[in-house]
């Protein structure tokens, strides 16, 4: 019998020993999948613990058992294992706890729904991924004329308007990582046609990002012939388009993708048909799941780009968690959280190191380093 992952077991001890349940996540289909079951069930449980302020490592005044609630547009997605430890591990510094809700799919409605029953709930304050440049404005003025500060995080509407009245901003700058993307493709191609896949077109955490990649062609005059092609938020159906593009349009110049999906596929395609071999050269695309490694070190990807999702959910806790200590004289900056290639040259190390930062370990572990910095 395969060896039991720990976050299954940390899930199963939380259910009724007696129940079907646990049986079936203990003894599941798939590892993977009950993984990934248990994840979600976890930040779900035990995320509602109440904190007390004793609990705070930091020298603050004793405050009340503050909870911040998370708005989130894929609350299952592996891309946001580490933000949920950020804010694990800023509610542990602090005193605090918080909750971590939304839509599984993108559902803005149940984003909205989410909202509005944490500001009915009287919750301390709230981190939402803005998905929508519309739909979470009257919520949002709803939790600040409450009293609730509100900041966005990982989404923040469109590039020209924000959408919301929300304090702050913590999360990549969108536009212009896509316009990063693009701008380091053309530095391997400088004519050809270049593709851009994106998985959910119009949605505002990655709608931006194609966005940016066609403009940098656009403004490179032109020699680039760029192409942006929905794909699909499921992985699956999202690779098979990217095979059908690729056995339809041979002789490509580049493949790029916005989106962990999209990405994770166009290494997979470009090995299977071994399009290195055929012409093709650039492909690179964002976040940092083990194929898209993989991918990075056997060449079939030329790069990706890390916007550090950990950041993302500890500094909403710390911005929020200071605005209500401080009376609201502490108003939370805007802050990007980065863009770093992943290259062949540096991919070893996301690979070979486990830790809460990356979401590839739950272990709480100092990541020793040694060796010089590298810098321009």
């Amino acid at each position: 019998m395969p060896e039991i992952p720990e976050v299954v077991e940390r899930a199963a001890a939380q259910l009724d020993p007696r129940g079907v349940t646990r049986r079936r996540l203990l003894a599941g289909t798939g590892l993977a999948s009950a993984s990934l079951a248990a994840t979600g069930l976890l930040s779900a449980c035990s995320q509602d613990d109440t904190k007390t302020s004793s609990d705070a490592i930091g020298n603050f005044p004793k405050t009340p058992n503050w909870k911040f609630v998370f708005v989130n547009h894929v609350t299952t997605n592996p891309f946001f294992t580490p933000t949920q430890y950020g804010a694990e591990d800023a509610c542990k510094l602090l005193g605090c706890s918080y909750q971590w809700t939304g839509s599984q799919n993108s559902v803005v409605a149940e984003m909205v729904n989410a909202t509005n029953t944490a500001i009915s709930g009287k919750a301390d304050g709230l981190a939402i991924a803005v998905v929508d440049k519309s739909a979470f404005k009257a919520p949002v003025d709803q939790a600040l004329n409450a009293g609730i500060p509100v900041v966005s995080y990982n989404a923040d509407g469109a590039r020209d308007d924000p959408g919301t009245n929300r304090l702050t901003y913590v999360g990549q700058g969108l536009f212009d990582s896509g316009y990063a993307l693009g701008q380091r493709a053309l530095s391997q191609v400088q004519s050809g046609d270049v593709v851009g896949f994106i998985a959910t077109p119009g949605q505002l955490n990655i709608q931006p990002r194609i966005d940016g990649a066609q403009q940098a062609f656009k403004d490179a005059g032109g020699a680039v012939k760029f192409t942006a092609v929905a794909t699909n938020a499921d992985v699956t159906k999202g690779l098979s388009i990217i095979d059908a593009y690729a056995q339809g349009h041979s002789g490509l110049a580049g493949m790029l993708a916005v989106d962990a999906g999209s990405t994770q596929a166009v290494g997979q395609t470009v090995k299977k048909y071994d399009m290195r071999g055929k012409g093709l050269k650039v492909a690179g695309g964002f976040d940092l799941i083990p194929e898209t490694l993989a991918s990075i070190k056997s060449g079939d990807l030329d790069y990706t780009i890390d916007q550090q999702p950990y950041l993302q959910g500890f500094l909403p806790v710390l911005y929020l968690y200071l605005f209500k200590v401080s009376g609201g004289l502490i108003s939370p900056p805007q802050t990007n959280t980065g863009l770093l290639f992943v290259t062949k040259d540096n991919v070893a190390q996301y690979q070979n190191t486990q830790t809460r930062y990356e979401g590839s370990s739950t272990d709480v572990k100092l990541v020793e380093r040694s060796g010089p910095i590298a810098h321009a």
